[in-house]
């Protein structure tokens, strides 16, 4: 246990992005948003245990992000479309209630980690905004070399956002872009990996992480060739 406790000691733990499948399956159910909203607590909580668990076995520096702006990606774009523009933002094209509801995760998130900062003052728990950095993405794509259609997914089966949940990426009669790197979203659900570039450049010296993992780490000499490239 001594030997696990030093190697948590001196690690950097990464914790894996905890809820996401716990609203995209009840939501895809069409099941009501305040039933879904109604999980959000119980999410947090066990995010909450897993981390102060990982620190009393000798974590000291732990990476918990948020969720991503579930109203953006193509999968939910295309199977709550509708004609109304006020359910969209008039910036991203993002629908406006799902994003809301990942704010909300997130919001309630970051007071957990707050919380647990106060109990546990020698551990550095460093919040990673993945929503701000996929907004800030959606909003300047041409600064982080995208093309302007992002939110159509780059490969899928077709469609407005190209994605079909009926023909997934990879099936048969899926379709694929000519460059996966100007894309923005991979494959309805998950992001590209010129997107999470971006996102990690952007956790590793700031703005989209508190603090920003450099700092944490003590590796302010750390240089991402994406960082010049982040604006909040």
């Amino acid at each position: 246990m001594a030997d696990c406790a030093d190697t948590l000691q001196d690690s950097l733990i990464m914790m894996g992005e905890i809820g996401g499948n716990d609203y995209i399956y009840p939501i895809f159910q069409r099941r009501s948003l305040e039933e879904v909203k109604s999980f959000v607590p119980f999410v947090v909580a066990t995010i909450s245990s897993a981390v102060t668990e990982l620190i009393e076995l000798g974590a000291r520096t732990l990476v918990v992000p948020g969720i991503t702006p579930l109203g953006c990606h193509s999968a939910f774009l295309t199977e709550f479309q509708t004609q109304n523009v006020d359910d969209y933002d008039a910036g991203t094209g993002c629908l406006n209630w799902l994003n809301e509801f990942s704010t909300y995760h997130n919001s309630l998130l970051e007071a957990e980690l707050q919380t647990l900062r106060g109990l546990h003052p020698h551990a550095t728990i460093v919040y990673a905004d993945y929503f701000a950095a996929i907004i800030s993405i959606l909003n300047n794509p041409n600064q982080f070399g995208f093309g302007n259609d992002t939110l159509v997914s780059c490969c899928g089966g077709g469609g407005v956002y190209n994605y079909n949940p009926r023909i997934e990426c990879g099936s048969d009669g899926y379709s694929l872009c000519d460059e996966p790197s100007r894309c923005v979203i991979w494959d309805g659900l998950h992001m590209t990996e010129a997107t999470h570039r971006i996102i990690a450049g952007g956790l590793l010296q700031g703005p989209f992480a508190s603090p920003a993992i450099a700092d944490a780490c003590g590796l302010q000499s750390v240089v991402h060739s994406s960082t010049s490239r982040i604006v909040s």
